[in-house]
C-alpha cells in the first residue's frame, strides 16, 4: 500500500510548553527546542521522534480512564526493558519528576504497563519491553 503521507510530529496540548517538554526529555532524552514563554515547543527524542508541546489556554487534563465526560484523548506507550526491576526504576525516575500515577497496579509483575499522567494531566504508561 503505498502511504499518503508520513507522520511528522505528535503534538500535546497543555498550559506550559516548556515545562512539559522538559519532562518528557528527562524521560525519552533528547533536546528542547523552544524557549520558555513560547507557545510552541519540540523535543527533539532518540530515534527521530519529535514530541511537540502547544500552549492552550484553558487547558483541562484528559479524563481517565474513560468513564463519564470526557476522555483519555491520546496516551502515550514508553518502553523501559523486559525486568520488572527496570519499571520499578522508571517509575521512580517518572514519579521524581512530576507524574501521578493513575493505575500503578501491575498485579506483582503479571502486567506489562503502569499508568501515570505527566505534569499537564496527559495519560502514559511505563511498558515492559516484550522478550520474545
Amino acid at each position: 500500500m503505498t502511504p499518503v503521507a508520513r507522520m511528522r510530529n505528535v503534538v500535546l496540548d497543555c498550559p506550559d510548553p516548556r515545562q512539559l517538554a522538559e519532562f518528557y526529555a528527562h524521560l525519552l532524552g533528547g533536546t528542547v527546542e523552544g524557549d520558555e514563554g513560547e507557545d510552541w515547543v519540540t523535543l527533539h527524542a532518540p530515534g527521530g521522534l519529535r514530541l511537540c508541546f502547544q500552549e492552550a489556554p484553558g487547558h483541562r487534563p484528559p479524563n481517565w480512564p474513560q468513564a463519564g465526560a470526557g476522555s483519555q484523548q491520546i496516551h502515550l506507550d514508553l518502553d523501559v526493558g523486559p525486568a520488572v526491576q527496570d519499571i520499578e526504576r522508571a517509575q521512580e525516575r517518572a514519579l521524581a519528576l512530576g507524574a501521578k500515577p493513575l493505575d500503578v497496579d501491575d498485579d506483582n509483575g503479571s502486567r506489562d504497563f503502569r499508568v501515570y499522567a505527566d505534569p499537564a494531566g496527559h495519560p502514559f504508561c511505563l511498558c515492559r519491553i516484550d522478550e520474545g
